[in-house]
């Protein structure tokens, strides 16, 4: 029997993190994460290497329906459609240096690591020339919102070994998981990635009012009822008290 054994590799990203999960509460106003690590070796370094990272967190990836409206005889309307088949609810890239300088087209294809890559839109209405624009549009929309951040430049390096970025997830989060992904980079070349897993879930009362609406739609809509109209007369009852 003949068995090939592939080559170590000569550098490896260990990572590390400040928190494990993400917790959505009724106060929810956003969380920072540190995301931190260091390059393993097998060899002793070399302090004039050209190393690069760059470091990603996504957001779970849902389909996105974009329209175009037009002015037609005075009225704002709907002309056209495109269906992104999947784009990340949230996007983050931070780097060591400028993403254009240190990770070649070729490797962005096939990791998909910038934000027009790690959006998926497989294909468009024939009638739409210009489909390309819908998806510049998302990601403009999205990054006034926060949604989708590109942080060139902030990612300590310290001698070629430990790593370090702060990223600031926004309130408007989508529930699921998040996937931190690490590349380390050679002349715009992946020599090693690493990912990991961040939970983002509800809890305590913002689960429970989650839960109900979703699985027992007809008593939250009873509750959220009777909660307006206890709203109501108390207000009116107040009100009234003042008055006198």
């Amino acid at each position: 029997m003949i068995v090939l054994a592939l080559p170590a590799k000569a550098e490896e990203v260990v990572l590390g993190l400040s928190q494990n999960a993400v917790a959505i509460t009724a106060t929810f106003d956003g969380s920072d994460i540190l995301l931190f690590g260091a390059v393993k070796r097998e060899s002793p370094i070399d302090l004039a290497s050209d190393l690069e990272v760059i470091i990603t967190i996504a957001g779970p990836s849902l389909p996105v329906t974009m329209r175009r409206k037009d002015r037609r005889l005075g009225i704002w309307i709907n002309t056209d459609v495109v269906e992104v088949d999947a784009a990340p609810s949230f996007y983050a890239v931070a780097t060591t240096a400028p993403l254009q300088d240190i990770l070649g087209d070729v490797e962005d294809l096939r990791y998909k690591i910038s934000i027009p890559r790690a959006i998926r839109s497989v294909g468009a209405p024939m009638n739409v020339a210009d489909a390309e624009k819908f998806t510049e549009a998302l990601i403009r929309i999205r990054s006034g919102n926060d949604l989708y951040q590109v942080r060139e430049g902030v990612v300590d390096f310290e001698e070629s070994t430990l790593f370090s970025a702060a990223f600031r997830l926004p309130a408007s989060l989508t529930e699921g998981d998040y996937l931190a992904r690490i590349y380390l980079t050679r002349n715009g070349i992946v020599v090693d990635d690493y990912e990991a897993i961040i939970p983002v879930e509800k809890v305590g009362l913002e689960r429970w009012l989650y839960n109900l609406a979703h699985e027992q739609p007809l008593l939250y809509g009873l509750m959220s009822l009777a909660i307006a109209i206890a709203a109501g007369w108390g207000a009116s009852a107040i009100f009234t008290a003042l008055r006198r």
